[in-house]
């Protein structure tokens, strides 16, 4: 019996340090539990406070990706608790007052408002959520004013939710740490994953999926980087750091290995290759989910594992370094990605070495794990370090919470003036489709009415089946699990699915006719065109507008980051921590611009000027920084490069990065100044041979820099005179 728990117990902890690197399937459980539990409780009458109340609150506290250590986890969920019953305790105090309800509406659109200034993870959510528990609050009939009952059904909601999230932590290792460098492996996964090579996938889709991946790992290892910067000096703490920068230093070989294939994958030969390059990013990608589930799960089971691929991973690589030298092509590129590829080997040992060691407390009991402790203390301290308390407000969410709160103002006004049974959803609607520009609106409008739509069919087959109690439990329960699962995946789905729970829920207590159906799909509707049309006319944000200075950003990273790099070939110095936070300012400002440009496609056609020209020099600046990526591996410490056309080079190209810079931003580029530039740029900076192969290659490298910035400078000239005569103002519209 104890070997049978003892093996019961090893499995749930493996299966749970699986889960806990896919948080949508540890989401929909928790979710689902959450809810259906108080739910079921009450059907069997061992709940006697307003189930709905326990249930809704319990769900949204249950579904909150915490991260941070325990204390940060707990103050967190604790101040949500407190939200929750605040936003239930405001909704019961004014709802048959229709004046203060109006004016308690938009008390809780700024509320909501500050939410999501506070917090970009957790803000959102809260604020959407809360505003739920406050209009359903609205609808309660005379009989049912009883603050002090509705307040307690939220807190306790609230610690139940608590208690499903914490349940799983004594069977699930939580560090904090452990997590966000486990989640920094499942990035550099997911990168290798995105470079396999698929016939099947268009080029402009693959490097879409590329650029995604890239931007989610940039955004992971800087997160990491501040988590371990944060915590508290230690053995494990230094044995983290080691294995994030393992991670960091792989992903930098990743994407010098994705620019050198975006060259080799248009040879007429690269079919033949192909098929010895996919088994290796296959590899790769399983080798580093393999390091996120050891590192996260300390089992030597998954150190087993890991090591396997490892040795899988080894033997490939060696493969692939043969059969692209014996292939033909451009010996030059074939020769620049045999180097990545050696390097990215070079790699392997130190990630076996950082795994081992972050895990070497395996050996320790299950219930002797140190990483509870930090459950020492229910200080609000940690929540405050967490959040973004800068009195410093954004503009466009000043400009999007007064256009919520006029929205709302008017939606309940509707409801309550127009007594419709579920009237909230009219509001409720507007609170989830308004987004803070215009193209998030309208594409969370699209999908919420598509869902709604799809949703209400497929519920009127299942109700016309005559479902008996039991079964309408399980399907509920069914249903609030795709919810939770879908609703960060795909939102229409998540609709499609939410909209089967409201009515197969509605149908458990009584008889669901038409009119129940049509009331929430028109006001899914008024609601989703309500918060289109405010997008459009009431005090828009127009992403054109914010576009410059998000590209001319990202010039000046590029600057920066070609002047380190030059600094250190010119040295002998190494790729050191000065040129790692260029290079991470440079991605990040890159995904900066794409972000913008994402927003401005949704944005309408009259407000789409000069999109074309804005996407050349997004993707032209990216091309410099992939070239700058490749650069950077050739640093060598002690090794110099004494050269005249390296300094040569940054000087030109930070002089002509500004030039972008400035012109994007003030719409006036002097003629002059830009033909120099070109002229001098095309005239050749490096000599077309070199001592030594890593002089061929940072020449090389270099030259393509330097031939994208004068692609670059010909595409701000061509653009030129779209742009003549207009004044700094009107020539940030058009980059």
């Amino acid at each position: 019996m104890p070997s049978l728990l003892t093996s019961t117990t090893g499995r749930v902890r493996d299966l749970s340090a699986e889960a806990s690197l896919r948080p949508d399937l540890s989401r929909a459980v928790r979710a689902t539990v959450a809810f259906m539990v108080p739910l079921l409780l009450a059907y069997a009458g061992w709940l006697r406070i307003e189930v709905l109340a326990v249930a809704i609150v319990a769900q949204n506290i249950a579904m909150v990706d915490v991260r941070g250590d325990y204390r940060l986890r707990f103050a967190l969920l604790l101040s949500m608790v407190a939200v929750f019953a605040g936003a239930t305790a405001l909704g019961m105090l004014v709802a048959h007052h229709l004046v203060l309800a109006v004016l308690a509406t938009a008390v809780m659109a700024l509320a909501g408002g500050l939410w999501r200034h506070l917090s970009n993870d957790y803000g959102p959510p809260l604020a959407i959520a809360s505003t739920f528990v406050f209009l359903v609050t609205l609808s309660t009939s005379p009989e049912d004013y009883v603050v002090g009952q509705h307040v307690l059904a939220a807190v306790v909601g609230g610690v139940w939710g608590i208690a499903v999230q914490v349940a799983n932590w004594p069977f699930r290792p939580q560090h904090p740490l452990r997590r966000v460098v486990g989640e920094s492996w499942v990035a550099v996964a997911d990168v290798f994953e995105a470079l396999i090579p698929d016939a099947a996938v268009e080029v402009r889709a693959r490097q879409e999926r590329i650029q995604a991946a890239e931007t989610v790992l940039r955004t992971t290892l800087d997160t990491g980087y501040a988590a371990l910067a944060a915590a508290r000096p230690g053995p494990l703490q230094t044995q983290l750091e080691a294995l994030n920068l393992a991670a960091a230093r792989l992903a930098t070989r990743v994407v010098a290995l994705d620019t050198a294939l975006d060259t080799i994958m248009r040879e007429d030969d690269f079919s033949a290759l192909a098929p010895t390059l996919e088994p290796a990013l296959v590899s790769l990608s399983n080798l580093s989910r393999s390091a996120a589930v050891a590192v996260v799960s300390r089992q030597p089971a998954h150190l087993g594992t890991f090591l396997v691929r490892l040795r899988r991973v080894n033997s490939l690589l060696r493969v692939l370094r043969t059969r692209v030298l014996a292939s033909p092509g451009d010996p030059g590129t074939h020769a620049q990605l045999v180097e990545i590829v050696r390097q990215i080997g070079q790699q392997l040992p130190a990630l076996h070495e950082a795994v081992r060691a972050s895990i070497e407390r395996s050996a320790e009991p299950p219930g002797s794990s140190l990483e509870l402790l930090d459950l020492r203390t229910l200080a609000l301290r940690p929540l405050a370090s967490a959040l973004n308390l800068s009195l410093e407000f954004d503009p466009a969410l000043v400009r999007y919470t007064l256009r919520l709160a006029l929205l709302l103002m008017a939606g309940v006004v509707v409801y309550k003036v127009g007594g419709l049974a579920h009237g909230y959803w009219l509001p409720f609607t507007i609170v989830v489709v308004l987004q803070p520009d215009y193209g998030s609106t309208r594409e969370r409008a699209a999908q919420r009415v598509a869902g709604t739509i799809a949703g209400a069919i497929v519920a009127g087959g299942l109700l016309w089946l005559d479902l008996g109690f039991h079964a309408l439990m399980a399907a509920t329960a069914v249903t609030m699990f795709a919810f939770g699962y879908w609703v960060r995946r795909n939102y229409a789905l998540a609709i499609f699915f939410i909209t089967l729970f409201i009515v197969l829920l509605t149908d458990a207590t009584g008889p669901v006719t038409l009119a129940f159906g049509l009331e929430r799909l028109a006001s899914t509707v008024a609601g989703g065109a309500l918060a289109l049309v405010a997008a459009q006319i009431f005090w828009p944000v127009w992403e054109r507008e914010r576009f410059p200075s998000i590209q001319a950003a990202a010039f000046r990273a590029n600057r920066a980051y070609a002047g380190v790099l030059i600094s250190r070939l010119t040295t002998g110095g190494s790729f050191d921590e000065a040129a790692s936070r260029a290079k991470r300012a440079s991605e990040g400002a890159n995904a900066a611009v794409f972000s913008s440009l994402r927003r401005m496609t949704g944005d309408p056609h009259s407000q789409q000027d000069g999109i074309a020209s804005a996407a050349t020099l997004a993707n032209g600046n990216n091309r410099v920084t992939r070239a700058l990526n490749l650069l950077s591996l050739h640093l060598t410490p002690g090794a110099t490069l004494d050269h005249s056309a390296l300094p040569r080079f940054a000087t030109l190209a930070g002089a002509a990065l500004d030039h972008l810079a400035h012109a994007v931003e003030q719409g006036a580029s002097p003629p002059g100044e830009l033909d120099s530039l070109i002229a001098t740029l095309e005239g050749g900076l490096f000599p077309t041979a070199a001592d030594n192969e890593r002089g061929r290659w940072v020449f090389g490298q270099l030259g393509r820099a330097a031939t994208e910035i004068t692609a670059l400078l010909l595409a701000l000239q061509d653009a030129a005179p779209a742009r003549s005569g207009d004044g700094p103002a009107q020539g940030g519209n058009t980059p």
